[in-house]
């Protein structure tokens, strides 16, 4: 017994047939990316909670040791009596890095805790007019010395003038604090 297949295809079953072949091969091209994604999620998940489970072991090994684990040098956390205090600092670090850059602090106001942060984390807000090498140099210099400072939004608006381009920059800023040792 022989069976012979004759297709003849027409010009829209051809363009049909061929829609069909570009519509698998995206098909299967974006399941191929969605699942190289996951797969790089998932590793960094992993790297995450490597990164923690060491922390943790550091903390109980301090623990144990009948002291504290050092995971920050002391120099990293605004010391103060009271969270306002250590606010007022945090402000003071900022202007005096910004008056370095020949700019001054226009508006600056601590900010309320978000509900993840810690007893020891403070906030603060703070608007100011600087130019763009000026604005690089403060920011490495925040994210880089002592106390630690980090940066969790920065916008950035120009300022029209005379001379050099001024930018408007408000940095919303986060700090660590500390009770002094009696």
């Amino acid at each position: 017994m022989r069976i012979d297949f004759d297709l003849e295809l027409d010009r829209e079953q051809s363009l049909a047939l061929g829609a069909l072949a570009l519509l698998l091969l995206f098909c299967g091209g974006a399941a191929t990316a969605a699942l190289g994604s996951w797969s790089e999620a998932a590793d960094e998940a992993a790297q995450r909670r490597a990164i923690l489970a060491q922390v943790e072991a550091a903390q109980r090994h301090g623990a144990a040791g009948g002291g504290r684990a050092a995971l920050a040098p002391d120099a990293a956390f605004l010391v103060a009596p009271t969270i306002g205090q250590a606010s007022a600092l945090l402000q003071a670090h900022v202007g005096k890095l910004v008056a370095a850059r020949h700019a001054s602090v226009a508006t600056s106001a601590a900010q309320p805790a978000l509900r993840e942060d810690t007893p020891d984390v403070l906030r603060l807000r703070a608007t100011f007019d600087m130019g763009l090498p000026a604005l690089q140099a403060l920011l490495y210099e925040l994210e880089t010395g002592a106390p630690y400072v980090f940066v969790d939004a920065l916008a950035v608006s120009p300022q029209r003038g005379a001379g050099e381009p001024l930018l408007r920059v408000t940095l919303d800023l986060r700090g660590l604090w500390r009770r002094p040792q009696i």
